[in-house]
């Protein structure tokens, strides 16, 4: 069996570095999109609520051009069901041993090699839900508040093109301050 924690087996969009482009007013559409043909496909699995809420459903905030949505579940022991109705998609299936992120299960949608969208269940009443609403919304809503995100992700990004996990470790503190406002 091989070892899921080599990275020398992982497919090549696992271990693709972090790039912040410019914002791009057809990420709010493609998103939108996404989050119909994903309906489409999850509703006999009983997902009804799917939300756009990175960095892409921002505007005017440069990202890393991945669109994230939010799918809400109400239990993760359908995950294996949903991951087989998602293959022929293009979805992948990060394991919960990789993601590491034991309150949600993570699909990846790939194209040519590259991250395009990720999906992220979280199960139903998870206040994470509710947090990754508000930061969006309140960004949405206050241009001072995307400027200086930015300037934090274009910074944050020269030091962790890398490393995925310390680039969003390292946004936590902003976050979090947003939030409490």
């Amino acid at each position: 069996m091989e070892n899921i924690h080599d990275k020398n087996i992982w497919p090549v969009w696992a271990t693709e570095t972090i790039d912040i482009v410019e914002p791009n007013p057809r990420w709010i559409k493609k998103g939108e999109h996404e989050k119909a043909l994903l309906l489409d496909i999850l509703s006999p699995s009983g997902i009804t609520e799917i939300q756009h809420y990175g960095s892409t459903s921002i505007p005017n905030l440069p990202s890393k051009p991945i669109i994230d949505l939010m799918a809400k579940i109400d239990s993760f022991e359908t995950v294996e069901d949903i991951a087989s109705l998602l293959v022929d998609y293009n979805w992948h299936y990060v394991h919960p041993d990789l993601d590491q992120r034991p309150w949600q299960r993570f699909f990846v949608k790939v194209t040519n090699d590259k991250r395009e969208v990720h999906l992220h269940l979280l199960l139903e009443g998870d206040e994470r839900w509710d947090k990754q609403l508000l930061f969006r919304d309140r960004l949405q809503s206050n241009q001072l508040l995307v400027n200086e995100y930015a300037i934090l992700k274009k910074n944050l990004v020269e030091k962790y093109s890398n490393d995925r996990e310390l680039y969003t470790k390292a946004k936590t503190e902003f976050i979090n301050s947003v939030l409490k406002m």
